[in-house]
């Protein structure tokens, strides 16, 4: 009879912790917010995490990728609270969904598209319809893949743009983010890289060999929206987003912060 009432206890009690245990993670996760944001913004983007977190005691994630593939990955129901995309494409196809609150949709930042190469192979490209093309089609170059990733359909548009797309192409390596692009410059598995001009900030292990004009391809809008029912911890951590004091530090990082109401 005593180790049949010890056992009930005992089931009991894990009963009670099954049933409060759920609690104290939705808890957690409240007080957490969870950014799905493009690859691109990741140096920037964990530094201002923990700036917002040391600031206000409420805690960051941040996951980064492809804006292509952060998109699907909450079209199938990934948890996230606030998404920042290196285009409108992707946040346009959310919103269309109905995946992200339309009223907090907002184009935060711009970039400038570059291209770089190792930098013991530091070189010239003047990104001119008349460049002679074929110094640099010995190797491979590389970008984001250019049916999904932002700065590969970028690039894509900006190499049509000059006449260059018939000649790379067959040289052209699809990475599935732009970092991925950076990383196979500074290994000097590739010998010219398309990546933007915030990447090249990154590391001494690659030079910009020339920078494409804008109206080579459509402009670079990084938009950023919460997703529904945002809780007021997302919402704080958006608008600090905005601040200017995170403007100064997106500055820094090679970023340019659009104001209200301008590209």
């Amino acid at each position: 009879m005593q180790r049949w009432k010890i056992t009930s206890w005992w089931i009991a009690s894990l009963c009670c912790l099954m049933v409060l245990a759920p609690a104290r993670q939705t808890l957690a996760a409240d007080n957490n917010v969870q950014v799905l944001a493009a690859a691109s913004l990741t140096n920037v983007m964990n530094v201002l995490a923990k700036q917002f977190t040391l600031q206000t005691g409420i805690a960051v994630t941040t996951i980064y990728g492809g804006s292509g593939s952060l998109a699907k990955q909450i079209e199938q129901g990934a948890p996230a609270d606030l998404f920042i995309s290196a285009d409108e494409k992707w946040m346009q196809n959310l919103n269309e969904k109905k995946l992200v609150n339309p009223n907090t949709i907002k184009p935060w930042l711009t970039n400038r598209l570059v291209m770089i190469t190792p930098a013991n192979k530091a070189s010239v490209i003047p990104p001119q319809a008349n460049t002679d093309l074929r110094p640099w089609l010995s190797g491979f170059w590389c970008t984001g893949d250019t049916l999904s990733v932002p700065v590969g359909i970028y690039a894509k548009q900006a190499l049509t743009h000059l006449g260059w797309w018939e000649q790379v192409k067959p040289k052209l390596v699809s990475t599935q983010d732009v970092r991925a692009a950076l990383t196979l410059v500074e290994r000097e598995e590739c010998d010219v890289g398309i990546v933007y001009a915030s990447d090249a900030l990154m590391t001494d292990k690659v030079r910009v060999a020339g920078q494409f004009a804008e109206q080579d391809h459509m402009p670079i809008v990084y938009p950023m929206a919460t997703l529904p029912n945002a809780s007021r911890e997302t919402l704080t951590f958006f608008r600090y987003l905005q601040s200017a004091e995170v403007s100064k530090l997106l500055v820094k990082y090679g970023f340019k912060p659009i104001a209200e109401g301008k590209y």
